[in-house]
């Protein structure tokens, strides 16, 4: 094994000193905590324009202003109740001049129908647009329920119906079920980002040394199967440190994000922030998956490398292995709406489909444990029956040079191996 480890150290340190390894590690957190800057700064800014600006309403009802201005204070938004008599000529001076941001203007319409007036340089947007018509339709609603009786059954019956979940065998909290299926997704858009990108390193490395013929001088001094064996390990490091820097990166951005909301906000509520925080158990499962799918596809990533002499035939030739990773990503992908078939758990136990969909049914709890461990039970003896197969097309193959190998030609390869 000491050759082994020769060739995975340089695997490694071959990848991690390059210039692209370390750009794009540091991208994709640089890219998050600009993108949370950019929100909180104009977060901050939208709100000291608010508050210089006030939103003003002109109650000509006599009875909606005040449930209306607290409704859009309790938004967030800076409001003010003017004097009904207030002339419309006088309020659009008022937001020419930019004293107030827009005014709403409150009638014997808006408490008939709940239409009202917004008027204002620029348009409300869609948002706000559907924040104020639900804030006004509220208050006029509530205004002619005032003397009827039962008023607060029939306010939660005009809002419509409300679905409430529970879960069978056992109770458990929506916060947490919700993010337990969020985990799950993520964790499964990573795991099919990261076996594509770090198995397709995998087949460059052994393209690159095959048409240089850098190989040529290596397998005199190790065996094939060793020379693949220390590429998929050395990569595979590689791929491993750099998630290992992403996920420290996003704990510390966490931190560092939480310790920012509670400054800024004092009265946020952060009580809920450890429900939606991924399990230590469903970090490791997913550590777990990683690494036996990054196995199991390299060695086919490897193998496609071998019997191919050009990058073009190596686009063509990884065609079915990508499509092994892209079947069970669109299944899984299919879910995301809450339907699903119950034959796609049995699916799972596919070992080149596991990866996928077992992780996110494992950490929803979906899936059973037996479950479970039979599908990283069958991709351990998988990866073994790949690499078997894969060490002997990369024995006979990478040594080849000329036209990609037909499926005869390979069933040879691995007879003569």
């Amino acid at each position: 094994m000491k050759q082994v480890w020769v060739i995975l150290v340089r695997e490694y340190l071959e990848k991690v000193k390059t210039k692209g390894f370390w750009i794009a590690t540091l991208a994709l957190p640089v890219l998050m905590l600009g993108m949370m800057g950019v929100s909180a700064f104009l977060g901050i800014r939208s709100q000291q324009a608010e508050a210089d600006r006030p939103l003003v309403v002109l109650d000509r009802t006599g009875a909606l202003g005040e449930a209306v201005v607290e409704r859009i204070g309790a938004a967030g938004y800076a409001t003010e109740l003017l004097e009904a008599d207030l002339g419309v000529e006088e309020m659009d001076r008022r937001v020419t001049e930019e004293e107030v941001e827009a005014f709403l203007i409150l009638d014997e319409r808006t408490a008939a129908e709940g239409a009202f007036v917004y008027r204002g340089q620029d348009s409300p947007g869609r948002v706000r647009s559907a924040l104020l018509a639900a804030i006004v339709g509220e208050a006029a609603l509530e205004n002619r329920l005032a003397g009827a009786e039962e008023a607060e059954s029939l306010r939660a019956l005009v809002r419509g119906g409300r679905l409430e979940y529970e879960a069978v065998g056992g109770e458990v909290a929506e916060v947490a079920r919700v993010a337990a299926k969020a985990h799950g997704m993520i964790g499964a858009v990573l795991l099919y980002m990261c076996m594509a990108i770090y198995g397709s390193f995998v087949l460059r490395s052994v393209l690159e040394e095959k048409r240089t013929r850098i190989v040529e001088v290596v397998i005199s001094s190790v065996r094939p199967w060793q020379l693949m064996l220390g590429k998929i390990m050395g990569v595979g490091s590689m791929g491993l440190t750099q998630l290992a820097i992403w996920m420290l990166c996003v704990a510390l951005i966490g931190t560092a994000g939480i310790s920012f909301l509670v400054q800024v906000v004092p009265a946020a509520d952060t009580s809920m922030i450890s429900e939606i925080l991924p399990s230590v158990g469903s970090v490791a499962l997913l550590a777990v998956f990683f690494v036996l799918g990054y196995f199991l596809f390299s060695s086919l990533f490897a193998a496609v490398g071998a019997m191919c002499s050009r990058e073009e035939e190596a686009a063509q030739a990884q065609l079915p292995v990508i499509a092994l990773l892209g079947i069970p990503f669109v299944l899984q992908m299919s879910t995301a709406g809450g339907a699903s078939f119950a034959w796609m758990g049995w699916a799972a136990l596919f070992p080149f489909f596991s990866p996928i969909l077992m992780y996110p049914r494992a950490v929803d709890g979906s899936a059973p444990v037996w479950m479970v461990a039979a599908s990283i039970v069958l991709m351990v003896a998988a990866i073994f029956a790949m690499a078997w197969l894969s060490g002997r097309i990369y024995r006979v193959g990478i040594l080849m040079q000329g036209k990609r190998p037909s499926l005869r030609e390979l069933y040879r390869w691995v007879r003569a191996a």
